[in-house]
């Protein structure tokens, strides 16, 4: 089975990547392309890939996201030089503190009040669909079309926050789990504490000491001149695995590590090279979406009834991120287009998936979150995937009216 998933990834990857330039210009992302593959050659319409529901293995799906993430955040902290991330610092801080604890307890009260479910269920859903994923993100700030639309500040706060805080959602779905579990809250906390503060300083010190030998090397002529995918994607499994060893937050050390590397190594100085890389990075996540599509659990989808269900994903899309930008406006020093536009491109995706399927590794798993998740997510995959052209069209009109007026 996994022969087949991936001859039908792997085709769609080459297409994708054979005409980018025009998925660019269409309303259609890649990891929307391969969600639809998966359900079209999944068990429910032609059968092809014969896989399990996520409801029935978990598990691979969590291993998967875990990979895929730290890939995808690796390229995040690489994207831009640190020195122009240092005057963000501020809006960062609210947006990572502010605006996730805000859209998981607007999420977690949508999904009590719509579903009914208790609200430790409710803060389970809530926590998991908190972080903006940095793949679905992607395709909204990178490209020609994006950033010769969208303001720079705006596409590197989406970018820098959709990186930070998909390792920074864990105390928050460590408090979730110590309410609906066996963990206490001292428990939930000595471990968010140890495993964030472990993996700043874990992740900080390794890609620091990556990039200095990589600069050390290459001055020196002991390293052959090769694409920073290599050094990056060995760095990002390097960094994984001994913060899984050591239980600490390994999504956040993989991404505090690039950073590092990029404030030390020659990162900066082959930014033409790297966009090869972030383009690669982009085609790795398309198996994962092509696998989700084949896995969703159309049954449980059902049993949530079909009207709650969509109210759940039109309320999730509109409510949990939008409404907190507006109000943030001000402090985070955006035009009502920024603040609309970040509001709305605050998908669900990769990062969303490992902390539902960490949810049911460390509690039974529930169904409901489970459903109700994988839901939401597919949903954010259509809705952000599909408007990414029309909300750069609508952007570029907006920004050339307020011109017109200035």
């Amino acid at each position: 089975m996994l022969d087949v998933l991936l001859t039908v990834a792997g085709a769609l990857a080459l297409l994708v990547a054979a005409f980018s330039a025009r998925i660019q210009r269409v309303p259609m992302s890649g990891p929307l392309l391969a969600l639809l593959a998966g359900v079209l050659f999944g068990p429910e319409v032609l059968a092809v890939i014969d896989l399990p529901t996520i409801v029935e293995r978990h598990d691979v799906m969590h291993e998967i996201s875990r990979l895929l993430l730290a890939v995808s955040v690796m390229a995040v902290a690489l994207r831009y030089p640190v020195r122009d991330i240092r005057p963000l610092v501020r809006p960062l801080t609210l947006l990572l503190v502010a605006g996730m604890i805000g859209m998981a307890l607007i999420t977690s009260a949508l999904a009590a009040a719509i579903l009914g479910i208790g609200l430790a269920a409710a803060l389970l859903l809530g926590t998991a669909l908190c972080a903006t994923d940095p793949v679905l993100a992607t395709s909204a700030v990178t490209g020609d079309p994006a950033e010769r639309t969208i303001a720079l500040r705006t596409r590197q706060l989406l970018s820098v926050e959709s990186g930070a805080n998909d390792g920074l959602a864990l105390p928050l779905v460590l408090t979730a789990v110590a309410l609906a579990g066996p963990l206490s809250g001292p428990a939930a906390l000595v471990e968010s504490l140890g495993g964030i503060l472990g993996a700043v300083v874990f992740g900080a010190a390794v890609g620091a000491a990556g990039g200095w030998l990589l600069r050390r090397a290459e001055a020196h002529r002991e390293v052959e001149s090769g694409p920073l995918l290599i050094y990056t994607l060995l760095l990002a499994l390097f960094v994984l695995g001994p913060s899984g060893l050591l239980h600490l937050d390994g999504i956040l050390a993989v991404f505090v590590s690039g950073l590092a590397f990029n404030a030390t190594s020659s990162a900066g100085e082959r930014a033409a090279e790297y966009r090869i890389d972030e383009a690669v990075n982009n085609l790795l996540v398309l198996p994962l979406f092509t696998a989700l599509g084949a896995m969703l659990p159309w049954r449980e989808w059902a049993g949530l009834g079909w009207w709650r269900a969509l109210l759940l994903v039109v309320a999730v899309l509109l409510l949990r991120r939008i409404p907190l930008l507006l109000a943030l406006r001000r402090p985070l020093d955006l035009t009502w287009r920024d603040a609309v536009f970040l509001g709305w491109f605050g998908p669900m995706g990769v990062s969303a998936l490992f902390y539902l399927t960490l949810e049911a590794a460390r509690l039974e798993a529930d169904t409901v979150v489970l459903a109700a998740g994988t839901l939401v997510v597919a949903a954010s995959t259509i809705a952000h995937g599909i408007t990414n052209t029309p909300a750069l069209t609508a952007y570029r009109k907006a920004a050339d009216r307020a011109n017109e007026r200035s």
